[in-house]
């Protein structure tokens, strides 16, 4: 039997709390970036261990650093003057049973593919500086598909998730997708890929701020850049349309000063990302597991992007803990909100947590005793079939930021 509880959440639903504050910062943000590369490094990780020993070696890569370069933005061009500098940080093991593995190679090659496919306007070979300085040590080798049992829990931590999204968490995670979008970029390619959305609901007003880094090449004079902030400001509303019937305000770049006759009143770059000239990012510090940040509700602090999937739970409890949630919310009737954290205990087997406890809003009509079985039986199932978070994570199907 597994230490699972549900109960009754005695707070509001979502959608009745007067002020609800949600914010994700784009793929081209810093903080995201370094996301990116470090469980794009992991994943590399992963597959060179596969392929050459048939199962994975313990590994963490989370502990990507940004320190941001300097440019010289113009309407029309600008050039890139110091090169942004990304250094990977971490543990992994660089020779097993007397096999070399290319550890540093492996790690730098997993960042600059990640950067390339990231941010288009980014030249890996002279805009930025990658540097590995990954530990090397030993490990024992973890068979992904063939261990028997489920593995220790590398740490005493827990993991959070919930569902569904609200109206104002929907628009602002959506509106990210949609503007960072290959197809959107195709068709507006001034729009670069440092994009953060803060979502602001006051009961039935919400209201959005853009904070999107334009790409100076594609602008050749303030009266187009603009007319492209304008732009994304409709293309935000009707979006947000799409997803709820309350009222939506968008405002983009609200820092701009459109009293200045030069590239200095406005948020212009080289590159589509702010780490080109002055911000700095690192793992951890923007969206948790779930897409978002969301001071309204549970959240966990541990940064899931480049921990390793076999028994970290700061990742897998954080990854399993939003797939049970929304399960929940789609097979169980009656269920209006669930709130979920998963709590493991270091050396403990990961599939046998010390409290797995959920919290649940019921829909007017339903009964605990009916419908907390339904649940329970799904964490139940989860848990026991664990390593498919690992498996997705490893073929690269998870989200972790």
């Amino acid at each position: 039997m597994r230490n699972i509880f549900v109960e009754k959440l005695n707070q509001p639903y979502i959608e009745n709390v007067d002020i609800e504050i949600v914010e994700r910062k784009g793929i081209g943000h810093p903080d995201s970036i370094s996301d990116g590369i470090a469980e794009s490094v992991s994943r590399a990780l992963c597959k060179m261990y596969m392929d050459e020993l048939g199962g994975v070696l313990h590994h963490n890569t989370d502990e990507v650093q940004i320190t941001a370069g300097n440019s010289n933005p113009k309407f029309g061009g600008g050039e890139i003057l110091k090169p942004i500098d990304i250094l990977l940080t971490g543990r992994g093991v660089s020779e097993f049973e007397g096999k070399k593995l290319p550890l540093d190679r492996i790690a730098i090659e997993a960042a600059k593919e990640f950067l390339d496919d990231t941010v288009i306007n980014l030249d890996v070979n002279t805009d930025c500086v990658v540097e590995c300085k990954i530990g090397h040590g030993s490990g024992d080798l973890v068979d992904v598909f063939r261990r028997e049992g489920a593995p220790s829990s590398n740490d005493t931590s827990f993991g959070v998730g919930y569902a569904p999204f609200s109206e104002v968490e929907t628009i602002v995670y959506e509106t990210e997708k949609l503007l960072n979008s290959k197809a959107f970029k195709a068709q507006h390619p001034a729009v670069g890929e440092d994009i953060k959305v803060m979502g602001l609901r006051e009961g039935d007003k919400i209201t959005l701020t853009i904070g999107c880094a334009m790409v100076s090449k594609y602008l050749a004079n303030r009266e187009e850049y603009i007319a492209v902030r304008e732009e994304l400001k409709d293309i935000a509303i009707d979006f947000a349309s799409k997803f709820t019937n309350r009222e939506v305000t968008v405002f983009v770049n609200t820092a701009d000063n459109d009293d200045a006759t030069d590239e200095s009143g406005y948020y212009l770059t080289c590159t589509g990302t702010s780490a080109e000239m002055g911000d700095d990012g690192s793992v951890g510090r923007g969206n948790r597991a779930n897409g978002l940040i969301t001071p309204c509700r549970p959240m966990s602090m541990e940064a899931s992007s480049g921990k390793n999937p076999i028994n970290h739970v700061g990742k897998i409890y954080n990854l399993l803990s939003n797939k049970i949630a929304h399960d929940v919310i789609d097979e169980v009737e009656g269920v209006k909100q669930i709130n979920l954290m998963i709590l493991s205990q270091i050396g403990k087997p990961i599939d046998q947590p010390k409290a797995a406890s959920a919290g649940i809003i019921l829909e007017d009509g339903y009964e605990m005793d009916k419908v907390s079985p339904k649940v329970n039986a799904i964490i139940d199932k989860w848990l026991e079939d664990i390593s498919v978070i690992t498996e997705e994570v490893v073929q690269g199907k998870a989200q972790t930021f």
